[in-house]
């Protein structure tokens, strides 16, 4: 499958258009951001390893049942996915308490949450990506009823299946965000699954194998990916 025109360039991938009006190629960048984009840096592989680590995690989404945007691998950076229209709203999952949720309510940092706590965001970079509820996407039209129940309740069934893969690897899913759209009137889980959306500490020692070593400056950022790519089992290499 070949790349035509470049449809939008985030902070971390380039999305382009192919031959197919209902396919699209998602290319992982080693770009690293933070601070919405105001802090920006490359590492070597990083592209590869999210891809690899994306394609993984979506496979094992799908054998559970939940309807991904995944077609296939193309090469180590590149991924053929469904064309979705994507809803402007991020569903995140908390399973322990850690960063906006401990600033926000001034909660000890690891409490465990049960049952875990739901979420949803404005996709808006420019507003920092406010929370909402269902009140504000019904009355400004960012997504139905319907597609917001379908939308959590994917969410709840994906963090069941992922903790269970990363428990079984000695690491805690502290949290995630997932992203949907829409193919052909279904609510489709699209975007990616990396650590550069989710929090995952070590079981043995709660260091932070995530997208937190580049926010704190904790040095080690690919090392800790690809150390949590090996033990779920994902073939890098």
């Amino acid at each position: 499958m070949q790349k035509l025109a470049e449809l939008y360039r985030g902070k971390a991938k380039t999305v382009y258009t192919t031959r197919d009006p209902d396919l699209l190629i998602l290319e992982f960048r080693n770009d690293t951001s933070a601070l919405d984009g105001q802090r920006i840096e490359q590492f070597e592989r990083k592209g590869l390893v999210n891809n690899k680590f994306n394609y993984f995690i979506m496979t094992k989404l799908a054998e559970a049942g939940i309807p991904t945007q995944m077609v296939r691998l193309l090469s180590d950076t590149e991924v053929l996915v469904k064309k979705l229209s994507m809803i402007p709203v991020e569903c995140v999952v908390r399973n322990r308490a850690a960063g906006s949720l401990v600033k926000r309510l001034g909660i000890k940092e690891g409490r465990i949450l049960n049952p875990p706590l739901f979420d949803m965001f404005l996709k808006n970079d420019a507003m920092h990506d406010p929370m909402i509820n269902e009140s504000y996407c019904a009355t400004f039209g960012w997504a139905s009823e319907v597609h917001l129940a379908r939308m959590k309740q994917l969410t709840y069934q994906a963090n069941d299946v992922l903790s269970k893969i990363f428990d079984d690897a000695g690491l805690i899913l502290v949290d995630f965000k997932l992203e949907f759209g829409l193919f052909q009137g279904e609510v489709v889980l699209g975007d990616e699954f990396s650590p550069d959306g989710s929090r995952l500490w070590d079981k043995a020692t709660l260091n932070k194998m995530d997208k937190d070593r580049f926010r704190q400056s904790l040095g080690g950022v690919i090392e800790a990916y690809e150390e949590v790519a090996h033990r779920i089992g994902v073939e890098l290499d």
